[in-house]
């Protein structure tokens, strides 16, 4: 008689390879299902179903039933976690080599539990248009990528890349999937037909337009490029990375991914969200309003910079120089005319920067650095955190510093400067140097305030 404990089976294990089965089905089957995305945002719910069936398990065992020497269940097999652990394993495999595939098309990725990639080029015959023709460009899984030229003409090419087993397979899939161009009351409109049913297929599509046309572009899922275009342009993009060069007014939504906006000839306007934002040589003004979690660079713009965002509001009168704003620092060179920033948890530089200058931050130091002596006023309020603020010598200014619990230092002196300290360990600093100068006022909490000499 052996006096071995039997072991109660667990439901976990064979409910959780169904369900990543499944999932795995549906990522292998249709090309947009975004596995990584699933897995996330809806890991907790894993950790939900475990406790679930535990529960389960635990209310519905019944010794009697079981036998004499049969084990209650545990709570959590060693098994299981090592189970959880290898489906992770895998899902984060599988979400690298396709991210690689999307993102370098040339690597040599061989396809994965027996997937491979498929490429098919479309036919599209050209369509003459007028000139400022209203031209329409979507799809919903591919990239878009348009040049304007000198042109009467709109001429697109396409290519659909299809995900299957064998080319036999990708050939019936890929069929009735084409690319058309349609006129519309209101212009031209190229897009992609028998794609919705049939998610696994991508259509990529080139397109050549006249210089002044009037562009819109959509995508669901992947990049757009375009370039050279003196018309208007709008761009709806969801998930993927937009790059724009040489074009006129350009109007940007994203939910997902880079931006790069090169020569602008007017505006940039960016709405959404996103990562990376880089814009630089716009002879208008940038807007931005939304939230980016990347870094935010704006170089040359000429007639200022507005971003509005859950953590920041910053406006530029003009840029000639640059800015540079990531997750906890923010610079700023060579701005001319007034600036106002308004940010939490940021260190914050700005250098050589003139007009007036109006700053409220918290939970990091905000340092200013002028290389001519300032002519506006300064205004900088931050909490827990110091300031710093160098001046060239011969500066004449009015300054009134509070520091609530902080020290103040001071490389300028004289009688008509004044630094006290109270019981309290506040410290304020007040009166002139110079005349006729613009006023400082400084004012933080739990922090230091330098006042330094330019060497």
């Amino acid at each position: 008689m052996s006096n071995g404990r039997r072991r109660s089976p667990s439901l976990f294990s064979g409910i959780i390879l169904v369900l990543f089965g499944v999932i795995l089905l549906l990522h292998y089957f249709r090309g947009d299902f975004p596995l990584w995305d699933i897995f996330w945002r809806w890991w907790p719910a894993l950790l939900i179903l475990w406790g679930v069936v535990k529960l389960v398990e635990r209310m519905t065992y019944r010794p009697a039933a079981a036998g004499a020497g049969a084990a209650a269940p545990r709570t959590v097999r060693g098994s299981e976690i090592l189970l959880v652990l290898g489906l992770f394993a895998l899902i984060g495999t599988i979400a690298g080599i396709e991210w690689v595939r999307r993102h370098a098309p040339d690597a040599e990725i061989p396809g994965i539990l027996g997937a491979n990639s498929y490429t098919y080029d479309i036919e599209v015959a050209p369509r003459p248009v007028p000139p400022n023709a209203q031209v329409t460009i979507r799809t919903t899984n591919g990239d878009i990528t348009v040049r304007a030229e000198n042109t009467t003409q709109l001429q697109v090419t396409a290519k659909k890349s299809v995900r299957a087993w064998d080319d036999k397979e990708a050939q019936r899939a890929a069929a009735p999937v084409n690319v058309v161009i349609e006129q519309t009351a209101g212009g031209f409109d190229v897009h992609p037909e028998g794609q919705s049913d049939n998610e696994r297929v991508g259509v990529d599509i080139e397109a050549r337009v006249p210089l002044l046309a009037s562009l819109t572009l959509r995508n669901d899922h992947g990049d757009v490029k375009t370039t050279g275009l003196m018309g208007s342009l709008h761009v709806n993009n969801q998930r993927g990375d937009v790059e724009i060069s040489d074009c006129a007014g350009v109007n940007v939504e994203m939910n997902r991914g880079d931006l790069k906006v090169s020569d602008a000839k007017g505006d940039v306007k960016i709405t959404g969200n996103g990562d990376d934002v880089d814009v630089a040589n716009a002879a208008g003004g940038m807007t931005l309003n939304g939230d980016f979690s990347g870094t935010i660079r704006a170089e040359k713009i000429a007639k200022g910079v507005h971003l509005v965002s859950q953590r920041a509001d910053l406006t530029v009168s003009r840029l000639p120089g640059h800015l540079e704003s990531e997750l906890g620092d923010f610079k700023l060179y060579d701005a001319t005319g007034n600036v106002s920033l308004r940010t939490s948890s940021k260190d914050i530089t700005l250098e050589n920067v003139t007009g007036k200058l109006a700053i409220e931050n918290r939970a990091g130091n905000v340092e200013l650095r002028f290389l001519q002596p300032p002519k506006d006023d300064i205004t900088v309020s931050n909490e827990s955190s110091g300031i710093t603020v160098t001046l060239p010598a011969n500066s004449s200014f009015e300054i009134q510093a509070d520091s609530h619990s902080g020290e103040i230092e001071s490389d300028f002196s004289g009688d008509a400067l004044k630094l006290t300290k109270d019981a309290q360990g506040n410290s304020h600093l007040e009166g002139k140097v110079g005349t006729h100068g613009p006023k400082i006022t400084l004012k933080t909490t739990y922090g230091s305030i330098v006042l330094r000499k330019a060497g």
